[in-house]
C-alpha cells in the first residue's frame, strides 16, 4: 500500500507538472498566437480569370491555382479519402487527437522511425493559415493551441471546407478543385474513386508523390489511401478492387480555357495590375468579363490566319525548318522524339519527310502518325527568291522537298498541306457601332511568337484609308458626291516638304474630271489632294482630330491626303465607326464588368452611346463636355444619361452630321459595288470589288489602303452592326510586302502584281465579314432627314432629264443638289469654267 501511495503521489505530481508546463507554454507563446477569428472571413487566394462577354474563360493568371468549393460540392468519397488517410477521428476529437498522438509515439518507440504522423486536419489548417513548416518544438506548441482555438470558433464542417480548399496538392494546385483540373482536366465531381484516392494521398508529400513527376510513388500512395478507406468501411471490397485495378492516367492540364484570345486577355490583365496592384490582381479572385464575342473572336482569328497563309504561300517556299538526318534513316521513334521537342505554331505541326514520290510526299508527324501530302498540298511551293520574285512552278515533289527534312504541315480543312511559319504580320479589331464595344481583337499571327499587340501598339501609315475623312471635310465645305474634281496630274507641286512633291495615281492613269463618289470609290490620289487643297490643310488636320486621331501624328503637309500619318488599327476602326453609326465618336472599350471572388460587381462599363440627347435637333452637338474615363481610354462625351439601343450610358459627341455620315457611307459602298451600267460599257469597279463577289449584300461599305512601296495594307469597313479593320505588313517598317505573279497554287490569277489593300488585307476582311453576316438579314439603307435624291448626268454631275445609262440618281444634302440641267450639246470640257474652285482643275 505504501508503494501504491507513492506511485499515486508521483503520478499526481507529474500531472500537476504537466498541467503547469502546458499553462506555462501557453502563456509563453500567447503573445505570438494569431487571431483565429480571421478564419471566419478568410479570403482564399484565387487567380484572376478573364472571360468573354458570353462567359467563356479566356485566360487565368496567378501563381496559385485554386477553385474554391463549398463542402457540399466536394464528392463524399473524396472527403472520406482524406479522413481515412489524414484524420480518421476528425469528428471525434477537439483539434488534438490523443489516440493519434499515443499511436504515433508507440510506433516511433518500437521502430525508431517516425512512420505515422499525429497531425489532425485541424492542426494542418492551423499550420497552413498561420504557421511555417519549420520542425521546431515551439512551432508544434503553437500549432496545438491554435488548433484548439479553431475548434472553439468553427464547426467541423467549416474546418474541413477550409482544409479541402487550402491544402497544397502539388503543381501549384491549392485545394481539391484545382488538383482535379491540374492532374486530370476534370471537375472534382467527375473524378473516379481511384483519382480521388490519388489526390487524397498528396498532402503527405505533394512534390514527391504526385503522378506527373513520380507516377510509381503516386500509385503506391493511392493504394494506401484506398486500403485505409476499405479498412475504415467507406468502400466495399468490390469498389476497392475496381479502384486498385484502375491505372493512373494523369498529366499536367493548364487552365481549361474555353476560348483562346491571348491579346485581349493580356490587355485585361495589364488593366487589373495597373488598377489593383499585382498581388491583389493575381490573388483576390477577380473575374473580368470583356466585351469580346467568342463567336466573332474565333472568326477573326481564323480569317486573319488564313489571309496570312495565303500571302505567305503566294510569295514562295523558304525551305525546310531543319534537316533531321542525311544518309541512313533513324528509327521512327527517334524521329518522333526529335519532332516532340518542337512546339506547334497555331495550326502548324512539325513533321519529317520520310519518302518522296512523283507528286506526293510521306511524312511522320510528332504524334507518330504517317501521313501523305498530295500534290494539291505541295504545288504552291515555288522557291522564294525575295519579296518581289519567286522561282518557277514546281513539277514534282522532288523540286520542293528532300528526305530527312523537318518541315511544317497544316490541315487546311480539305487536305494536309506543306506550310511554313509566316514572317508577315497582321492585326484586326472589330467594334460595335452603337457603343464602341470591342467584339473581336487579334494583335498578331501568333501570341506565342510575339506578344506585341499590333491593334493597340503598332502605329503604321494609314494610306488611302484616310480618304473618307478628307472627303467628309470636303462635304462639310460644300462639296457633293457629284462635285467634279480633275483626275489629272498635279501641275502645282507642294514645296513645303523641301522638294517639289507631285503625287501620282496608282496605277498611273488619269481620266479627267471625275465625280467625288467615283474618286473615293476608286481611291484616286490626285483627287484626294485637290479636295484637301480646297478645304485647306489646317481644316483637314482639324477634321482628323475630330475623328479621334492624335494631332501629333498628323504631318502638316499635303502627304496627309494620301495617308502619311501613322496610327493604330484601333484608332482606324474607331474613326470608321463614326460613319457606321451616323456621325458619333463612341469610345472603344473592352471591359464589360469586373466581379470580385463572391460575384459582386465592382466595376461596370459606362459606355458612350451613339444617339441624340433631347437637346439635339439633328445637328452636331455643341455642348459636349469631358466626362471621367470609363476604363482605359480618355472619355469625351455629354454627362447626361441616355437611353439608347436599350442601354443606359453617356452620350457620345456627334462630330459630323448624320447626313454627311450617310453620304460617305454610300460612297464607301461604291468602293465595293462600283457603279455605272456594264451592259452599256460605262460600268466601273471600286477597289474592293472582291468583297462584293464574296459577300453579295449591299449593306456593307469599306475602304482599301496601301502605303508607299506597299509597306502597309489596310481594309476597313462596316455594316450597321459591326465595324472592322484589317492591317497586313511586316514589323520591320522598311520591308515591303512586294509583289507576286502567281497565286498560292502556282497558277496565274487575279492576285497578281504589287501587294495592296485590296489584294493583301481585303481578303481577311472579306472572309471575316462574310462569316459574321451569314444568315443575318440585310439592312435597308434609309436616308436620314435632310437627304434628297435627284437624277444627275454621270459625266457632268448636273441635273438631267435622261433616264438612260448616262444618268443615275444621286444623294445630296437638301439644298446642295444641282439646280442646272445639262444641255444635250454641252461639252464636258466647257464645265471647267464652272468649277467652284480653280485648284480643282489645276
Amino acid at each position: 500500500m505504501k508503494w501504491l501511495k507513492r506511485i499515486l503521489i508521483a503520478l499526481f505530481s507529474l500531472a500537476l507538472l504537466g498541467v503547469g508546463a502546458i499553462v506555462a507554454a501557453y502563456f509563453y507563446v500567447l503573445p505570438d498566437l494569431p487571431d483565429v477569428s480571421t478564419l471566419k472571413n478568410v479570403q482564399l487566394q484565387t487567380p484572376l480569370r478573364i472571360y468573354s462577354s458570353d462567359g467563356k474563360l479566356i485566360s487565368q493568371f496567378g501563381e496559385k491555382r485554386r477553385i474554391p468549393l463549398k463542402l457540399e460540392e466536394v464528392p463524399k468519397p473524396l472527403l472520406q479519402a482524406f479522413l481515412a488517410t489524414e484524420d480518421a477521428r476528425f469528428y471525434e476529437h477537439s483539434g488534438i487527437d490523443p489516440v493519434g498522438v499515443v499511436r504515433a509515439a508507440v510506433v516511433m518507440l518500437t521502430t525508431g522511425e517516425k512512420k505515422q504522423g499525429a497531425s489532425t486536419i485541424t492542426m494542418q489548417v492551423a499550420r497552413n493559415f498561420f504557421l511555417t513548416r519549420d520542425k521546431t518544438i515551439i512551432r508544434k506548441i503553437k500549432e496545438i493551441f491554435i488548433s484548439y482555438h479553431i475548434e472553439q470558433l468553427l464547426t467541423k464542417d467549416e474546418i474541413l471546407e477550409l482544409y479541402v480548399n487550402r491544402i497544397y496538392l502539388g503543381q501549384r494546385a491549392y485545394g481539391v478543385g484545382a488538383a482535379a483540373q491540374v492532374y486530370f482536366g476534370k471537375n472534382v465531381q467527375d473524378l473516379s474513386l481511384s483519382e480521388m484516392g490519388m489526390i487524397a494521398g498528396l498532402p503527405k508529400a505533394p512534390s514527391s508523390l504526385n503522378p506527373i513527376t513520380s507516377p510509381a510513388r503516386a500509385l503506391a500512395r493511392r493504394n494506401v489511401v484506398l486500403m485505409r478507406m476499405h479498412e475504415v468501411g467507406y468502400i466495399n471490397q468490390a469498389e476497392y478492387q475496381a479502384a486498385l485495378a484502375e491505372p493512373i492516367i494523369a498529366k499536367y492540364h493548364g487552365a481549361e480555357l474555353d476560348l483562346y484570345a491571348p491579346y485581349i486577355s493580356e490587355m485585361a490583365r495589364d488593366y487589373m495590375v495597373q488598377k489593383y496592384g499585382e498581388e491583389a490582381a493575381y490573388t483576390n479572385g477577380y473575374n473580368v468579363y470583356t466585351t469580346i464575342s467568342s463567336d466573332l473572336q474565333l472568326l477573326a482569328q481564323k480569317a486573319l490566319r488564313n489571309n496570312v497563309y495565303a500571302y505567305d504561300e503566294r510569295h514562295g517556299y523558304r525551305g525546310p525548318a531543319a534537316v533531321i538526318w542525311t544518309g541512313e534513316k533513324p528509327e521512327n521513334t527517334q524521329i518522333q522524339a526529335e519532332l516532340a521537342k518542337i512546339v506547334p505554331v497555331q495550326e502548324l505541326m512539325p513533321a519529317a519527310v520520310l519518302a518522296i514520290e512523283a507528286q506526293q510526299a510521306t511524312v511522320l508527324t510528332a504524334n507518330g502518325e504517317t501521313q501523305t501530302i498530295k500534290w494539291d498540298g505541295l504545288k504552291w511551293a515555288r522557291k522564294f527568291i525575295n519579296d518581289k520574285r519567286q522561282g518557277s512552278v514546281p513539277k514534282s515533289a522532288k523540286d520542293i522537298l528532300n528526305v530527312g527534312e523537318r518541315i511544317w504541315v497544316r490541315n487546311n480543312g480539305q487536305y494536309l498541306q506543306l506550310s511554313q511559319v509566316p514572317e508577315v504580320e497582321s492585326a484586326t479589331v472589330s467594334l460595335d457601332p452603337s457603343n464602341g464595344a470591342i467584339k473581336s481583337l487579334v494583335g498578331g499571327y501568333s501570341f506565342s511568337q510575339s506578344q506585341y499587340n499590333r491593334v493597340t501598339q503598332a502605329k503604321r501609315q494609314l494610306g488611302s484609308n484616310i480618304k473618307p475623312f478628307i472627303y467628309a471635310a470636303a462635304l462639310e465645305k460644300g462639296f457633293t458626291l457629284a462635285t467634279l474634281i480633275n483626275n489629272a496630274p498635279i501641275n502645282k507641286p507642294d514645296i513645303s516638304q523641301g522638294t517639289a512633291w507631285r503625287p501620282k495615281n496608282s496605277p498611273d492613269i488619269y481620266g479627267g474630271p471625275t465625280r467625288l463618289r467615283v474618286g473615293l470609290a476608286q481611291s484616286i490620289n490626285v483627287m484626294s489632294v485637290r479636295a484637301m487643297r480646297h478645304i485647306g490643310l489646317d481644316a483637314a488636320v482639324a477634321e482628323l482630330v475630330k475623328f479621334g486621331f492624335n494631332p501629333n501624328d498628323l504631318p502638316h503637309n499635303e502627304s496627309l491626303a494620301l495617308g502619311s500619318p501613322s496610327v493604330t488599327p484601333l484608332q482606324v476602326a474607331a474613326a470608321f465607326n463614326v460613319f457606321a453609326n451616323g456621325g458619333f465618336l463612341v469610345e472603344p472599350f473592352y471591359i464589360e464588368r469586373i466581379e470580385d471572388a463572391y460575384g459582386n460587381v465592382i466595376e461596370q462599363a459606362n459606355p458612350t452611346l451613339a444617339c441624340k440627347s433631347s437637346g439635339m435637333t439633328g445637328g452636331i452637338a455643341n455642348d459636349i463636355t469631358t466626362a471621367p474615363a470609363n476604363m482605359q481610354i480618355p472619355s469625351v462625351g455629354a454627362q447626361s444619361p441616355a437611353q439608347c439601343f436599350g442601354q443606359t450610358g453617356r452620350y457620345a459627341p456627334q462630330i459630323i452630321s448624320e447626313q454627311v455620315a450617310f453620304l460617305i457611307t454610300e460612297s464607301l459602298k461604291s468602293v465595293i459595288w462600283g457603279g455605272g451600267d456594264w451592259s452599256k460599257g460605262t460600268g466601273w469597279q471600286g477597289t474592293a470589288w472582291r468583297a462584293a463577289k464574296l459577300i453579295k449584300r449591299h449593306d456593307i461599305a469599306g475602304k482599301t489602303g496601301t502605303t508607299n512601296e506597299s509597306r502597309d495594307t489596310w481594309f476597313s469597313g462596316f455594316n450597321p452592326t459591326l465595324t472592322s479593320t484589317f492591317w497586313v505588313g511586316y514589323d520591320d517598317h522598311g520591308r515591303q510586302l512586294g509583289r507576286t505573279a502567281w497565286n498560292a497554287n502556282g497558277e496565274p490569277d487575279q492576285i497578281t502584281g504589287t501587294e495592296s489593300g485590296a489584294k493583301t488585307a481585303g481578303p481577311g476582311w472579306n472572309e471575316f465579314m462574310n462569316n459574321v453576316l451569314k444568315g443575318t438579314p440585310e439592312a435597308t439603307a434609309i436616308p436620314p432627314e435632310g437627304i434628297v435624291s435627284v437624277r444627275i448626268d454621270l459625266a457632268s454631275g448636273k441635273l438631267t432629264r435622261k433616264t438612260d445609262y448616262t444618268s443615275a440618281f444621286e444623294y445630296f444634302v437638301s439644298g446642295t443638289e444641282p439646280k442646272e440641267y445639262i444641255s444635250e450639246s454641252q461639252d464636258i470640257n466647257n464645265l471647267f469654267n464652272d468649277a467652284p474652285v480653280d485648284d480643282l482643275f489645276q
